[in-house]
């Protein structure tokens, strides 16, 4: 099966299987994107807030490192400030150079400098410049009275009355901590101690990315220690003041794009120096790992969902499996072919469910099946039969009219009537193919009847019938309604008492109904012999006399035509009499032009 042809069969418009495929793969592929974009933003944020919390730590410690530092230089600043007899007489001294007591005030200052920055690593130099022109100084770089007239000591005079930070470049970069030197209020000097840069180097040396940049910057806005490995696309000096400014009102930390390019932006601010510490991370490089983890996500997602499809086709097949089967089996009884394996779908589920209704259904349709094929052949037996007995009723008129004239000539009344009786008899029940007489046309056939029976019997029968009103004479009527019923009564009722018989028959309007009373005086029937002769039992049915079909069949035709509310009562009195009651609506008798009409 080619690709194609697999397109076609798991489609949608053509399969079950299609649509739980096809369902299975979008929920997975909506499910599997949601939760890789939910994971790699997640981690994403992570990294970013990681990033971030790194950073201010970082920056927080090298901060502190940093102030310790700061203090401990401002109480050597201190000393040397407080020292009289050594830094304060010596810059008030009036011996010049070169004389002894200028070289004795050299040395002695020199050793107390020296005394102070031993063993502090972090100090690269200690000077005490009178602004009288004696300079000295323990370290490097050399010093000499020119200090006087740079930009650096007219920031310590201006700035030091308590500490003042300058930062050097040239030569030595360098933060210069200086402070001035005053004796009876007036300033005689200075004292300047140089923090190694390569010091704040190593403090600050805290960048999580390769390209992160890192500046502080004193309260004026001016570079203390930039990034020396900053790249060349490094923000310019200006920007870094807007940055700097945006972030005393925004906050610590914060996303900016400068220059097309995302950084997250980490400050702090010194509370001890008023220095601010900016670190610049580039979100590109940051993400470099998320980008990896993005990437690996891709790869587990597209692998997931390929196992989901082939999950899902697997599974799709299954479940459709027992309606594929299903589909099958209706295929095969539509070819004709009702007899299959009936246990072929064993599952109790819905497809079960529809399985066994689909078996039902055959057997069912197969029990029809063959009740039609009865049917017909009964149909054919009954048309062959029907054929066999196709006697013309002429000729059957013509010999019991032999009968009667052959009667008559050797003086047999009897004979002759009881022919001509049955003549009549014939004539109208076979040269009548309604289903409906008029009472008139029925009440003449038990005559005839009567007529035949009567004969039967050693002593006579009476009939006696009477009308309420002869317009119900033409009141229509099941045919051979009253036969049975006056055969149940002549036979049953009045022949076992070998004694005059008696049948009446009334018909009369009772609420708007037709009712046609039957009685006879013969010895009457029990209870148990009335559900038996109207078909309620069927115990005993054969052994009683009242079993034939006759008055039953009368009462479910009745039934049958006009409803329950019509039909054959019977009423007996044991010993007396026998009474069968036909109740029916009153319906006129059915002419050319009109239907017939319930009155």
């Amino acid at each position: 099966m080619n690709f194609s042809a697999i397109l076609r069969w798991i489609s949608p418009k053509r399969s079950i299987q299609g649509k739980i495929f096809i369902a299975f793969s979008v929920v997975t592929l909506v499910s599997i994107v949601s939760i890789t974009v939910i994971v790699y933003m997640s981690m994403r944020e992570t990294i970013s807030l990681n990033a971030i919390t790194s950073v201010s730590d970082s920056i927080r410690q090298a901060d502190e490192s940093l102030n310790v530092m700061l203090e401990e230089i401002d109480r050597l600043n201190t000393v040397v400030v407080t020292n009289k007899n050594t830094v304060i007489d010596t810059l008030l001294s009036p011996h010049e150079e070169i004389s002894y007591e200028w070289f004795q005030e050299e040395k002695r200052m020199d050793e107390f400098l020296s005394s102070l920055i031993d063993y502090k690593a972090y100090i690269s130099r200690i000077a005490v410049v009178g602004l009288n022109g004696k300079v000295f100084f323990s370290g490097g770089p050399w010093m000499d009275r020119t200090v006087l007239e740079t930009s650096m000591m007219d920031y310590m005079l201006q700035n030091g009355s308590r500490h003042a930070y300058f930062k050097q470049t040239g030569v030595s970069d360098a933060i210069t901590i200086g402070r001035e030197v005053r004796y009876n209020r007036e300033t005689i000097g200075v004292v300047m101690v140089d923090m190694s840069y390569a010091f704040i180097q190593k403090t600050y040396g805290v960048k999580p990315t390769t390209d992160s940049m890192i500046y502080v910057l004193d309260k004026d806005g001016r570079f203390v220690y930039e990034n020396h490995s900053t790249p060349h696309y490094a923000p310019s000096y200006q920007e870094i003041r807007t940055i700097h400014q945006e972030l005393e009102s925004n906050g610590e930390a914060v996303r900016q794009v400068i220059e097309g390019k995302e950084y997250i932006v980490v400050s702090r601010n010194s509370s001890y120096t008023g220095w601010t510490t900016l670190a610049l991370i580039p979100m590109d490089s940051l993400l470099t790992e998320s980008a990896r983890l993005r990437k690996l996500l891709a790869e587990v997602s597209v692998i997931v969902f390929v196992v989901v499809l082939i999950a899902s086709f697997q599974v799709s097949s299954r479940i459709t499996l027992n309606i594929r089967k299903l589909k099958s089996l209706m295929m095969f009884v539509k070819d004709g072919n009702l007899t299959f394996p009936k246990k072929e779908i064993k599952s109790e589920d819905e497809t079960g469910q529809l399985y066994h209704v689909f078996v039902s259904m055959v057997e069912e349709l197969e029990r029809l099946l063959e009740g039609i094929r009865f049917s017909e052949k009964a149909k054919r037996d009954a048309e062959m039969t029907a054929l066999q007995a196709q006697i013309h009723p002429h000729f059957l008129y013509n010999s019991l009219n032999t009968i009667k004239y052959l009667a008559k000539l050797n003086g047999a009344p009897n004979i002759e009537e009881v022919s001509g009786s049955l003549i009549e008899l014939m004539r109208s029940v076979l040269g009548n193919s309604s289903e409906f007489l008029t009472v008139r046309e029925e009440l003449a056939y038990v005559e005839h009847y009567i007529s035949i029976m009567k004969y039967r019997y050693t002593e006579p029968i009476q009939l006696i019938t009477e009308i309420e009103d002869d317009s119900l004479l033409e009141c229509q009527v099941l045919k051979l309604m009253l036969q049975p019923l006056v055969e149940n009564a002549i036979i049953h009722g009045i022949g076992p008492f070998a004694q005059e018989g008696l049948v009446l028959i009334r018909v009369f309007d009772a609420d708007s109904h037709l009712r046609i009373e039957v009685m006879d005086n013969g010895k009457g029937i029990t209870e148990q012999q009335k559900g038996s002769l109207l078909g309620e039992s069927d115990k005993k049915a054969k052994s009683s006399r009242f079993s034939g079909m006759g008055v039953r069949n009368v009462h479910e035709r009745i039934v049958g035509m006009y409803g329950d509310a019509y039909g054959v009562h019977l009423y007996s009195e044991p010993g007396l009499y026998t009474k069968a009651e036909i109740r029916l609506p009153k319906v006129q008798k059915r002419t050319e032009n009109t239907e017939q009409e319930v009155i």
